[in-house]
């Protein structure tokens, strides 16, 4: 018998950065994976992570 999943998913977070050209480090796309419950937050998530690139911390949102 097969297991149902249950309703957590895994997403991508991103950084705001990603169309600033005035980047201190170098170019390109900081991004995180992580899981949800999609029946607890149904609305696309925001965390305050580390971003590489920048080389400060940012607020990383959701993408498809």
């Amino acid at each position: 018998m097969g297991k149902n999943k249950g309703s957590r998913i895994i997403i991508t977070l991103e950084c705001e950065c990603r169309n600033n050209k005035s980047l201190k480090r170098k170019n390109g796309i900081s991004r995180y994976t992580t899981c949800k419950n999609k029946r607890n937050t149904p609305n696309r998530l925001e965390i305050k992570k580390f971003c590489t690139y920048c080389n400060t911390h940012k607020t990383f949102k959701e993408i498809k």
